[in-house]
């Protein structure tokens, strides 16, 4: 339970050495690999030691972690992990966490972590700074966007009053979360409110407008407009200024959830297509994705911090120690949880480290690849574009050239796309996860990984054309 400093650093520059091996030979790794339950059952399941290795035994154990364990995951920091929202977080941010974990750090409190709570307090008004939001305005950091969201639906009900029939508005392109978060906070489901969007997927102030005047004619209370700062689907980002200016005229608080796509707005691009998002009430922001930081690192940002205190305090007895003063501020006041971790040093660091500039020239150089990716689309003809390149996200799909004029059925193009897909993945070339788009699946690129450069993308769209075609010769699948 307790080693000897020389037993410490040996496994401690062992388990460094891993992480350095691990870096240095990413792009020669696969992107991807899992197996089924039966499999890592069989390969994983034990049962629990009654006696321990001690720490001899701990570096045996490590290497086991790095051969068998951690291979059947994904490598979401790979240059060709294009899935989902990649995550490829800096080195100091990896250093900022082994330092965090050591000194186990509680930082739910004031009186129990002041120096970590006010680099938390620093790196809140850098974020507000960066996001354009007026002095005053705060938040925490929390374990991602999903919990963010939560916490901006409970604040708007709290902030509220507490309507017997409170309605929250969600865009069809919104983050599941945000639905979640509205049934955790107790509305029901015809509560939640989808607006449907246009082949733009843009979330219509005219269309919210129809929808508030509908619900207070029908006695319900709206108390939430969910607007996207970057969907996931497809990178869009609403018309967040018309959206404000509807908040302000109606009433109704303004949340943007920008986990994916909100720190693009430290660049020139991103800036502009994000005009707007400081006028929210609320920013769910993911330093975990575009701000190259280890899981786990969301943060919520809030005009009015004191709203989110109110919605979120709850005072015990056992708790009388902890009462703030002046400038003091608990993170658990906050936050869902009490207990939490020192997650501001890894944003601190990395800043400290890296620069806000260098960073942003990051930001910016996966918007730039993903406007390379749509040109190189539109020019081939095999490949049609679903969706335009919107921050760093392109959605397309491969859509065989028949010299006969034949056309392919929607049935026929899924099933084609869906087994260049599971190619892309068997083979491990690359990670390319899937989306719908009205209803006609999409293969979709999401890029924001520094290390993922143009000849990284440029083979895998060839791949995808090549796979394609060897598929369609041999398909029966023309409609």
């Amino acid at each position: 339970m307790a080693p000897d400093p020389e037993t410490m650093r040996r496994l401690g520059y062992r388990a460094v050495d891993h992480l350095v091996a691990r870096w240095a030979g990413l792009e020669e790794d696969r992107p991807w690999q899992t197996a089924s339950a039966a499999e890592t059952r069989a390969l994983l399941h034990t049962e629990p030691p009654e006696e321990g290795t001690g720490s001899d035994g701990v570096e045996a154990l490590m290497d086991e972690a790095v051969q068998r364990i951690f291979p059947l995951a994904g490598r979401i920091d790979h240059p060709r992990f294009l899935g989902f929202v990649p995550s490829a977080p800096s080195w100091p941010s990896v250093l900022a966490d082994i330092l965090v974990a050591g000194h186990n750090v509680f930082q739910g409190t004031w009186l129990e972590s002041a120096g970590p709570s006010q680099v938390e307090l620093t790196v809140l008004d850098w974020l507000r700074r960066w996001l354009g939001m007026p002095e005053g305005a705060s938040g925490v950091l929390t374990s991602g966007g999903s919990a963010a969201n939560l916490l901006a639906v409970v604040t708007a009900r709290e902030v509220a009053g507490w309507p017997s029939e409170p309605v929250m508005y969600v865009s069809d392109q919104g983050h599941n979360s945000l639905r979640k978060a509205g049934r955790i906070a107790g509305l029901r489901r015809h509560q939640i409110r989808i607006i449907p969007t246009g082949p733009d997927r843009l979330l219509r102030p005219d269309r919210v407008r129809d929808a508030l005047a509908a619900d207070r004619a029908a006695g319900r209370t709206p108390i939430l407009i969910c607007a996207n700062g970057g969907a996931t689907n497809t990178g869009t980002v609403d018309p967040l200024e018309a959206l404000a200016e509807l908040s302000r005229a109606e009433g109704v608080r303004l949340h943007v959830d920008a986990a994916y796509g909100g720190f693009a707005i430290l660049t020139t691009r991103g800036a502009g297509a994000l005009a707007g998002l400081g006028q929210a009430d609320s920013v769910t922001l993911d330093p975990h994705k575009w701000f190259f930081q280890s899981y786990e690192c969301g943060c919520l940002m809030v005009r009015d911090p004191a709203e989110l205190e109110t919605a979120m305090r709850v005072s015990a007895e056992y708790l009388q120690d902890t009462e703030t003063r002046d400038g003091e501020v608990n993170f658990g006041d906050r936050s869902l949880q009490l207990t939490r971790s020192f997650r501001a040093l890894k944003i601190w660091l990395s800043v400290h480290a890296l620069g806000r500039r260098a960073m942003a020239r990051a930001i910016d150089g996966a918007m730039e690849l993903a406007e390379r990716t749509e040109a190189w689309i539109r020019d081939n003809s095999e490949l049609e574009l679903l969706h335009p390149a919107a921050l760093s996200v392109v959605c397309f799909r491969y859509r065989p050239r028949d010299s006969a004029g034949r056309e392919w059925s929607e049935e026929a193009l899924e099933a084609l796309n869906t087994r260049i897909q599971d190619h892309l993945l068997e083979d491990g070339h690359a990670m390319v996860s899937s989306t719908r788009l009205a209803g006609r699946y999409s293969l979709r690129f999401c890029i924001l990984n520094p290390r993922t450069r143009w000849r990284h993308l440029v083979s895998i769209l060839e791949e995808i054309v090549a796979r394609g075609r060897e598929i369609a010769e041999t398909s029966g699948g023309t409609a």
